[in-house]
């Protein structure tokens, strides 16, 4: 597949223009988040503590909806691109009647796809999608409606309802503020809770051990037969959720082993889409059939090919900005597919090539640069790396680079520093608790898990040998016997 035929739904999708005003826009920011308020108290992340895959999907989600309305309130904005979302929903009202598309853990799974071209539309398209009540938008749509009328005109008066809490006792509805309130008092010291959940997180690794062997077989097996250079997952799946995953490639291996050949010495990835993502991973997306998976195996020279023109231009960028590197860091940002990612490189480099920068080649060694389209400022980020707008003005972006160089040297250094430290203290930590394995959740920085871990140390509990521990913002158990424990948690 050549890289044009990759790149033609990108390109179409920039090529459309809006043409429509901007008082279809009408909506502001402020007016967006009150609209949205049944939304964000019905996916709000910290409503999932017990649900860490829930709590992580809503999470990434939230992210990237935020993004998609940043995008629509910028001036002289285009047309953005679609944009496919998925909540876990929480029932909002108390109801002895279960409904069908209910999980077991009481929330509902909402997927919907975002394209369209103003906040109102799509605020009221997220809520639509969610099941949720758009009768309070009727302020919202009428203050866009008149804002098309001549000066003077009256505009309808808009103000956000907050319920008295008799409301809640009458209707049965459940008051969200005081939901939340309770979520954040729910923090019992380490120590009584470690008593209190230990023997059901081991017994749940005890049970866990076959499939725990058999993952480690499968992912063996195939990244030698394949000469894969490792197996990874976009989500913190369990146990079985990953097995199944990894015998569904088996199986493929098995009835179609020359579709996996252009596999060698690729990183695969089980994600939410398939694809080849902005680091050069290849994504497998787990809803999808063998059919799909194969489809994108044949495609992988296309997209290998889009790879190494996305590798020339980061070098390009860099001779241009004085040895600065544009880095990808998936960990900070919602997953880019090598195309989107091309597509930023190829705007940002005709960018600079259209303002003669006076940078010396090797000025800026050393340093590290994000692109994001949907940043109108340059700004240096507290790790060191620099977070450029794809339509930074050159002279400028040269001026600023220049004068935050030694700043960014600074916070870089620091960040190693962090990092070895963090290092060093998760070995110690291994060994003085006799744990089988300590990780975190990305949203957890260096200096957080470094203070967790020498408390914990200090700590020494016997509770904790032998166990799986992963430190976030919240007590939990997993349902392989892992424990979560929040990274500041009480003595």
């Amino acid at each position: 597949m050549s890289v044009n035929s990759l790149l033609r739904y990108s390109i179409r999708l920039k090529r459309k223009h809006v043409s429509h005003l901007v008082h279809q826009r009408a909506l502001s920011g402020a007016d967006a988040v009150n609209a949205l308020r049944p939304f964000y108290f019905a996916v709000h992340p910290d409503f999932f503590g017990q649900y860490p895959r829930e709590r992580e999907v809503n999470e990434n989600s939230l992210k990237r909806l935020n993004g998609y309305l940043d995008n629509l309130q910028k001036p002289g904005s285009r047309s953005v691109q679609p944009m496919k979302l998925t909540f876990y929903v929480r029932d909002m009202k108390d109801s002895s009647d279960v409904q069908p598309d209910l999980l077991a853990s009481g929330f509902r799974s909402v997927s919907f796809t975002l394209h369209t071209n103003d906040v109102l539309s799509t605020v009221t398209n997220v809520l639509k999608s969610c099941s949720l009540p758009v009768e309070h938008m009727k302020g919202p749509k009428a203050s866009a409606e008149t804002s098309k009328s001549p000066p003077g005109a009256g505009l309808p008066f808009y103000r956000p309802i907050k319920w008295d809490k008799s409301y809640y006792t009458f209707t049965g509805f459940r008051d969200p503020e005081e939901e939340l309130q309770q979520a954040k008092r729910v923090d019992p010291a380490l120590i009584l809770w470690l008593r209190n959940n230990e023997p059901e997180a081991t017994k749940k690794h005890s049970a866990s051990l076959p499939r725990r062997a058999e993952l480690n077989r499968l992912k063996e097996e195939l990244c030698h037969k394949f000469d894969l250079s490792d197996i990874r997952w976009q989500r913190s799946w369990g146990v079985s959720h990953r097995c199944c995953q990894l015998q569904s490639l088996s199986r493929l291996s098995q009835q179609n082993p020359e579709a996996l050949i252009n596999l060698q010495g690729h990183t695969v990835v089980f994600a939410d889409q398939s694809g080849m993502n902005a680091s050069g991973h290849i994504m497998l997306g787990t809803m999808d059939v063998h059919h799909q998976w194969t489809k994108l195996f044949e495609q992988l020279p296309g997209y290998c090919s889009l790879q190494q023109q996305t590798d020339w231009l980061k070098e390009r960028i860099s001779l241009l900005l004085g040895g600065t590197q544009v880095v990808h860091v998936e960990r900070l940002r919602p997953v880019q597919s090598i195309a989107e990612h091309y597509g930023t490189l190829s705007t940002f480099h005709k960018s600079l090539m259209s303002r003669r920068l006076r940078l010396h080649p090797r000025s800026l060694q050393g340093l590290t640069m994000l692109l994001e389209n949907d940043r109108s400022n340059p700004s240096l980020h507290e790790m060191g790396h620099f977070i450029i707008p794809t339509n930074a003005d050159p002279p400028k972006l040269q001026v600023f680079l220049q004068s935050h160089a030694p700043e960014a040297r600074q916070r870089t250094q620091h960040k190693n520093q962090l990092q070895a430290e963090e290092e060093a203290v998760v070995k110690l930590c291994l060994q003085n608790l006799s744990l089988r394995s300590l990780s975190k959740e990305p949203s957890v920085s260096s200096s957080q898990m470094i203070l967790c871990c020498r408390r914990l140390v200090e700590q020494r509990s016997p509770l904790m040998q032998g166990l799986h521990i992963c430190v976030s913002h919240f007590y939990s158990v997993m349902q392989d016997g892992d424990l979560c424990v929040p990274w500041d948690w009480k003595s």
